[in-house]
């Protein structure tokens, strides 16, 4: 569960809610004590989310650029105890045209913090390519469950 999310009674709401993991992304640059206190407080239950252009983060929905880079981001998080990153290439999401795998990879192996993969993700080849660089931890797909592009059951098997 992600998106509005700013202070620690939001986050407890949703998880005493059944929620198993909140997602904070713009509060992730603009108030970083509050993940700090998150993560120790809920662990395993809170995620990092970067959505970025480029290399750099864009919050607020994407409508602001930042100067904070993705990899230094998520770096500033290793020791906090977030339970994973969800890494988004802006790019490339809802647009059916395959995910960044490879800067996807690379934040992957920039910080300890295991990493999955949204935005783009359209086919199984696309599950598979992230899957086969040995560093992606899982991934998010929307558009293309929806469109019927991607069966999740035979997804899961394949990727078995």
């Amino acid at each position: 569960m992600g998106g509005g999310i700013r202070d620690l009674d939001t986050i407890e709401m949703w998880l005493n809610k059944g929620i198993a993991r909140v997602i904070l992304g713009t509060v992730a640059v603009e108030d970083p004590d509050l993940v700090w206190q998150a993560a120790a407080s809920f662990p395993g239950q809170v995620a990092v989310g970067i959505d970025a252009r480029k290399g750099r983060v864009a919050t607020k929905g994407w409508a602001e650029e930042t100067d904070v880079m993705a990899t230094d981001l998520a770096r500033s998080y290793e020791d906090a105890g977030v339970a994973a990153i969800i890494y988004t290439d802006i790019d490339r999401d809802g647009a059916m045209g395959g995910p960044n795998v490879s800067a996807t990879a690379d934040l992957a192996r920039a910080t300890r913090i295991p990493v999955i993969a949204s935005g783009g993700v359209a086919s199984l080849a696309d599950l598979e390519a992230l899957r086969d660089t040995g560093v992606i931890s899982g991934a998010i797909s929307g558009r293309a469950l929806y469109d019927g592009a991607l069966d999740l059951t035979a997804a899961l098997a394949a990727l078995a």
